[in-house]
């Protein structure tokens, strides 16, 4: 047996990924994002993960007032090559009344909920969010009923972790009056 075979991939820039929107080749009901300049494939939306995204929305919008904006499940820019669907953004004030696509710089935070995606929001997703710089990610476990907060990204990840135990109020770092009792998503 000799080495594993390496094919050379063709990699999308964000401009050509929204090409293809434009161009009917990929339409509004299609489940991808742009990861690294690969489509990739987004997992079937479960009944537990809608209700706790629901949920946060509720409880987070509720809160924000002027202070930022509730963004569900839409395109996060960081180009060049990667444009994620979050399932929860938390946008600073800057952004509200904006009509351009949200960039690293507008997040003040992040929420995945993960319920068949753990893996990849672990190993896939969090190490972009921390190396475009997003502040404060939170990836809400669903099977364990659990949150992981990472915080203070570096170009080889988030250097703070915090695991809240499932009584706790948590709280975005850059946002410390908004309050999420954690008995309130489970």
């Amino acid at each position: 047996m000799g080495a594993p075979l390496s094919i050379p991939r063709r990699l999308l820039s964000i401009e050509e990924y929204y090409q293809l929107g434009k161009a009917g080749v990929l339409g509004e009901d299609d489940q991808v994002e742009l990861i690294d300049g690969e489509m990739i494939e987004m997992a079937p939306i479960g009944g537990p993960h809608v209700y706790l995204v629901n949920t946060l929305n509720r409880l987070l919008s509720a809160q924000l007032g002027a202070q930022g904006m509730v963004s569900i499940q839409n395109p996060l820019v960081l180009p060049p090559r990667t444009a994620p669907q979050p399932d929860v953004v938390i946008l600073g004030p800057a952004s509200i009344g904006r009509r351009e696509l949200p960039r690293a710089g507008d997040v003040l935070l992040i929420i995945e909920v993960a319920h068949t995606t753990l893996d990849y929001d672990r190993e896939v997703k969090l190490p972009i969010y921390a190396r475009y710089g997003i502040p404060e990610v939170w990836i809400v476990d669903v099977d364990a009923e659990r949150v992981s907060i990472h915080l203070e990204p570096a170009a080889r990840g988030y250097q703070r972790l915090l695991t809240p135990k499932k009584d706790e109020t948590i709280s975005p770092s850059l946002l410390p009056n908004v309050k999420i009792g954690l008995l309130d998503l489970w």
